[in-house]
């Protein structure tokens, strides 16, 4: 299955591709193979980064999801606006090699949403956390607050969020991407569970990083 965000994408890497494979036919020596080649692999790997698959979600009303898939970079304390004092914050690292499609962390209704233009650091340093183009998104259900952000990269470039404030989503369910490598934030309030530690690989709307209080 592929990604519904990936539709326009798919048409400019398909006239790209085809662009390129025309060209090599007309190119004499050695362009003839390899530009067919280099439009073959770009097209290929279009769809592989677009891959969305299924996912198991578990049935588990306490439990907070993993919003993406990919590699845990940092877990600290920290007090924000949304969360309140005392709130954790994980960070989850995707490289292009990762599922791209961001999957809500838990059920509720949408609070908050804010897109901000920045930088394009490196996902994968700290300070793109604050500093780069990101979408940040609250979530509220019964009083219990999750605070996410989709943060772009060096390479990536195009954040995807389809969300409204006032929505009522559920928890696994699809929102958004992010094109082409990048890190997703999500923060908890104070009493919330962390499963999960720096390093551990996740998988987004399957992998349970922290259990809310009743």
């Amino acid at each position: 299955m592929f990604s519904p965000y990936s539709r326009g994408t798919f048409v400019k890497t398909s006239l790209l591709s085809a662009l390129l494979a025309a060209a090599g036919l007309l190119t004499p020596g050695a362009f003839k193979i390899l530009l067919p080649l280099a439009a073959a692999f770009f097209f290929l790997f279009t769809l592989y980064f677009f891959r969305d698959p299924a996912r198991k979600i578990p049935q588990e009303p306490l439990a907070v999801l993993a919003p993406a898939d990919g590699r845990i970079l940092l877990i600290k304390k920290i007090s924000h606006p949304f969360t309140g004092p005392e709130s954790t914050l994980v960070s989850i690292f995707m490289s292009v090699f990762n599922v791209h499609v961001n999957r809500i962390p838990c059920s509720g209704t949408i609070h908050q949403l804010s897109y901000h233009r920045g930088k394009y650091l490196m996902a994968f340093d700290h300070e793109s956390m604050d500093s780069n183009e990101r979408m940040e998104i609250g979530l509220e259900n019964n009083g219990f607050r999750v605070f996410f952000t989709q943060v772009a990269g060096f390479v990536a470039r195009r954040i995807v969020c389809d969300l409204e404030i006032g929505n009522t989503v559920q928890a696994g369910s699809r929102f958004g991407m992010i094109k082409f490598g990048s890190r997703l934030n999500i923060i908890v309030p104070e009493g919330t569970k962390i499963l999960v530690s720096e390093g551990q690989k996740t998988v987004a709307g399957e992998t349970v990083i922290a259990k809310r209080d009743i």
